[in-house]
């Protein structure tokens, strides 16, 4: 996708123009994690809220600078999945997807990061280019709560940041990881959730007709297959109108007679 391209979807899709080699951050993450915190505290008053386009969701865009680099910092609603049930879910779902921010912070609560640990799985299925912060350190060491942060980066795949983003604590290094990602210097290798065999053989049936729609380079296929196995129409459709592809309702027809 060309600079050009990719910023009239920005625009026209989702109502934010970065400024020139603005790097473009997605910021993700369950409701009462301390999102809201941690962009506040990255982004101060350089900062500003509206709706998504055709939505009644808030959409909050700040700025910062890093290593002489401006970041753009796009607030996503909070959520729970990108399952998209939910208005909330399809924003920040499509965003991540067709937004094709430079790099997805998801912020998870130290106190509660099996269940947060889902939405960061989720999207580490849609992107690589992940950075993990795990937010409210200081709450779970209040509760007895240890955590392995390293075993925690190494399980996962992404760089993992423990913060208490209220305190000040660990938004430098949040940055730091953030700039390693976007310019290339860290490449994460996300985890990869295994399925049933049932599940996994039907992926790799699905997996050459979502090639014929070429877009491997814009989303990962693995994760189209499984939406398509899920039987999200809706979401398929969205290639169409986001990405220009008008093959689609062929290529699913073809992938349903395959699985």
């Amino acid at each position: 996708m060309s600079i050009a391209s990719h910023g009239r979807i920005l625009k026209d899709y989702f109502g934010i123009v970065p400024k020139q080699d603005q790097i473009v951050i997605a910021l993700a993450g369950n409701p009462n994690v301390g999102k809201s915190t941690v962009f506040n505290a990255l982004t101060g008053l350089k900062q500003h809220t509206g709706n998504w386009p055709g939505k009644t969701v808030d959409n909050a865009q700040g700025s910062f600078t890093h290593r002489n680099n401006s970041f753009l910092l796009v607030d996503l609603p909070g959520t729970y999945s990108l399952l998209a049930h939910t208005v909330e879910e399809e924003v920040a779902r499509d965003f991540i997807c067709f937004g094709h921010p430079d790099v997805t912070v998801v912020v998870l609560d130290a106190t509660s990061l099996e269940r947060n640990l889902n939405l960061a799985l989720q999207i580490m299925e849609i992107t690589a280019k992940v950075v993990v912060g795990v937010n409210l350190i200081d709450e779970a060491e209040k509760k007895k709560i240890t955590i392995d942060f390293p075993g925690l980066e190494k399980e996962l795949g992404v760089p993992v940041v423990p913060m208490a983003a209220r305190l000040d604590i660990g938004l430098k290094e949040l940055k730091e990881k953030i700039f390693l990602v976007a310019s290339g210097k860290i490449k994460p290798k996300p985890l990869q959730i295994s399925y049933s065999e049932e599940v996994e053989n039907a992926v790799q049936s699905l997996l050459p007709y979502i090639e014929q729609l070429g877009i491997s380079k814009l989303l990962n296929p693995r994760w189209v297959a499984l939406r398509l196995l899920d039987g999200d129409e809706k979401f398929i459709a969205k290639i169409t109108s986001h990405l220009k592809y008008q093959n689609y309702p062929t290529i699913l027809r073809e992938a349903e007679v395959a699985i």
